[in-house]
Formats: C-alpha cells, sequence, structure tokens
C-alpha cells in the first residue's frame, strides 16, 4: 500500500524559521507547478531525509569547513555519524545558510510516497486495507524529537482528512499458488506484516500446506506483534511452527537467522519438499543474514559446497520459491 503522507506542520514552521523565508513566497514544484513555499514544504518536499545534494549545497552555501572535510570520499564513516539522529532541519539550523525558497525548491527532493506491506487478506476483509506501522520518534542530540514523515501522519494526524494511497502489485510476494505447498515465512519486526495476510488468505481459500513462520524484535513482552492473531493461526492448525527471537531477553542476543539454524534440519527439509520461503524486513542487515545461514544450512545440511549453496539459492529465487520484500 503506498501513502502519500504530508510533512508535519510543525516541521515546515521549524524549517521556516531556520531559513527566514516568506511562507507565500511562490516557488515551482515539478509536477504541481507554481505554489506557495510553506505549500510545497507541506506536501512536496522531502523535508526530513538528509540527501548527498542537500548537503553539499549547504556546504556551498555556507562554507563551513568541517561539512567540507566530512563530504570528502574518504570520510563517510565520519559523516554517517554526524548526521546519524539528524533530520535535513538540523543541518541547516547548525550553519548559515544564504538561500532563496526558489533555491531550496530546486535542492529538496520531491517527496515521496511510502509503502507498506499489506497484513490483510481481501478475502477476510473485502472492505480495509490492513498495515503493520512501527511509529518513528527519535531525538535529534539538542532537545527535539524527529518524527518519521508517514509513520507519524497515520498516527498522528491520519483523521483529519482523508489519506491519499494506492495499491502497488507485486507479482511474486504472494502465498503459494499450490493449495498443498509448505510456506516458510521470515518476518522479523513489521516484516511479519504480510505474513499475517499469508496466513489469512490460505485459512480463507481452504490451503492445506503447511506453514512455518520466524518472527523476532526486542522484547516479549512489549514487541510480540500480532502475538492473539498468531496464537489463533497455531489453534485452528493454520500455523505449524512458530520459532521466536526476542534478541533483548537473554545475556546473549538472538535473531531469527540463529533460530534458522537451530532447526536447519526442518528447514532443509521443507526445502527439499517443495516449501515456498519468503523474507520481509530490513535490506541492509536481516535480510543479508538470513541469506547467510540458508546458505549455512545448505552445506550443513545438504552436504552441498559454497558454490554450489550459492546456486542452489538462485535456482529457488528463479523458481519464485525463494522470495524477498526488504526495504
Amino acid at each position: 500500500l503506498g501513502v502519500r503522507a504530508r510533512n508535519c506542520p510543525e516541521l515546515v514552521a521549524e524549517w521556516l524559521a531556520v531559513t527566514g523565508l516568506d511562507p507565500d513566497a511562490p516557488v515551482t514544484v515539478p509536477g504541481a507547478g507554481e505554489l506557495p513555499f510553506a505549500e510545497a514544504l507541506g506536501g512536496h518536499l522531502e523535508i526530513a531525509r538528509i540527501t548527498p545534494d542537500l548537503l553539499r549545497f549547504v556546504g556551498e552555501r555556507s562554507g563551513d569547513r568541517v561539512l567540507k572535510r566530512l563530504l570528502r570520499p574518504d570520510n563517510t564513516g565520519e559523516l554517517a555519524k554526524w548526521t546519524w539522529g539528524r533530520q535535513a532541519v538540523d543541518v541547516v539550523g547548525a550553519l548559515a545558510v544564504r538561500a532563496g525558497a526558489a533555491d531550496w525548491a530546486a535542492v529538496l527532493k520531491p517527496l515521496q510516497p511510502r509503502l507498506y506491506s499489506v497484513s490483510s487478506s481481501p478475502l477476510v476483509h473485502p472492505d480495509e486495507i490492513r498495515v503493520t506501522v512501527s511509529v518513528v520518534r527519535h531525538p535529534n542530540g539538542a532537545g527535539r524529537i524527529r518524527k518519521g514523515v508517514c509513520s507519524t501522519y497515520l498516527a498522528d494526524r491520519a483523521a483529519d482528512g482523508p489519506v491519499p494511497v494506492f495499491v502497488r502489485p507485486t507479482a511474486h510476494f504472494r502465498p503459494p499458488a499450490d493449495p498443498a505447498a509448505p510456506m516458510i515465512m521470515i518476518g522479523p519486526g513489521t516484516g511479519v506484516a504480510p505474513f499475517i495476510g499469508f496466513l489469512e488468505d490460505r485459512r480463507a481459500r481452504g490451503h492445506t500446506g503447511p506453514n512455518w513462520l520466524f518472527f523476532g524484535e526486542q522484547r516479549q513482552s512489549t514487541d510480540f506483534y500480532y502475538r492473539e492473531e498468531l496464537a489463533d493461526f497455531r489453534a485452528s492448525g493454520h500455523l505449524d511452527r512458530l520459532d521466536l527471537a526476542f534478541s533483548r531477553d537473554q545475556r546473549n542476543k538472538v535473531y531469527v537467522q540463529d533460530r534458522m539454524r537451530e532447526h536447519g534440519l526442518g528447514l532443509w527439509d521443507w526445502l527439499q519438499n517443495g516449501a515456498h520461503l519468503y523474507v520481509c524486513g530490513d535490506a541492509a542487515r536481516m535480510a543479508r543474514d538470513v541469506d547467510g545461514a540458508l546458505r549455512e544450512i545448505a552445506r550443513t545440511h545438504g552436504g552441498l559446497t559454497e558454490e554450489e549453496a550459492a546456486v542452489h539459492l538462485k535456482q529457488l529465487a528463479a523458481d519464485k520459491r525463494y522470495v524477498r520484500d526488504v526495504y
């Protein structure tokens, strides 16, 4: 589900304050035409995310030596630390930047829709589309709370008026068409979202294939998303296996890929019996670590070499039996 969010009004007001510009100054926004600067900031420009273009622009207009040094290719690590926890307005507010409204409208990227995996089946909820949203709020290090653009829009302001949305179909990230095919789902955090819809869909269609979910978060007491729904799927026999990994509930952190290794033999047997395997969630680390665990399982329990394991996973992906929705 694509959501066309608007920026937080408080963030727009802060942008106007730090730039000292007239909210009614006309600017041209591609696809929207001429708008007052405040309206462009509110609904058409990406004003939270720090982009390379913004950093270069601020560096050039401010002449700040520290920022110019951080922008050198050999300082990417230091730059990441410097921007951690900050949003674009923090960078602009920290440095003296001489620029007009049209300059900012030209350097800021268009505000993009945010995409959420659908957490429901239309067979079960024909008049609803459900999503799973983790609301992002964090301190910026200077006493201000920074917010996720779309998550806080949905949490705080969606009731103020219609929320513009659209559906973006995915060709292959959907439950197996074969009613008897086994299904393995790996969805830590909000990555569990589509699998609630998958399980609803298989139950509504009367599919008999076994289902296995790996879910993880930080703490079971506060972060066990869909606890009751998953218990219901277990009780009805539509979720055959549920393996949990709550990383902060013990001294040594445990993640879904650790649970996969623990149950590697069973997982390998499911794959050999035609299981479809789905991964949803963080692309930067989780998906890579899960892929590594699958290769290890193929070597340990399938007797494959490193090269053969890599080829095997590529073939599963080509056969649309190893599908990922990562972000």
